[in-house]
């Protein structure tokens, strides 16, 4: 991924309205969600979704397809693969397994002992 691509995604997600819609959708799998449900769902008026689902899919994180009248959005995993590679492509000193996914890599943190007679 280019600089200019992670930070049109970066900036496209640095809205409420878009990051939940984007928190939705990546519940949705590739079956996605039709708009009207993504609407009712984060109580947003249909002029102003459709605003903030232009924006996701000029940034490339979320794609639709049409089914009969409906429009279903859902993630673009090939980009958001990009985007977290491209932000972890350095990170960690070289040691980009410290970097994993909450939950996939636990770092070592040495615990602290308590002072005798503390409880």
């Amino acid at each position: 991924m280019q600089e200019t691509q992670a930070i049109r995604a970066l900036a496209a997600l640095a809205h409420e309205s878009r990051l939940r819609v984007f928190r939705l959708l990546s519940k949705c799998g590739v079956d996605g969600m039709p708009a009207g449900t993504i609407a009712d769902q984060l109580q947003l008026p249909a002029a102003t979704l459709s605003f903030h689902l232009k924006e996701l899919a000029n940034a490339e994180l979320i794609q639709d397809r049409r089914e009969g009248r409906s429009i279903f959005y859902s993630l673009n995993s090939q980009s958001m693969s990009s985007l977290i590679g491209f932000l972890l492509e350095d990170c960690c000193g070289g040691q980009p397994e410290l970097c994993g996914p909450a939950g996939l890599v636990e770092l070592k943190v040495p615990r602290r002992r308590k002072a005798k007679g503390t409880l």
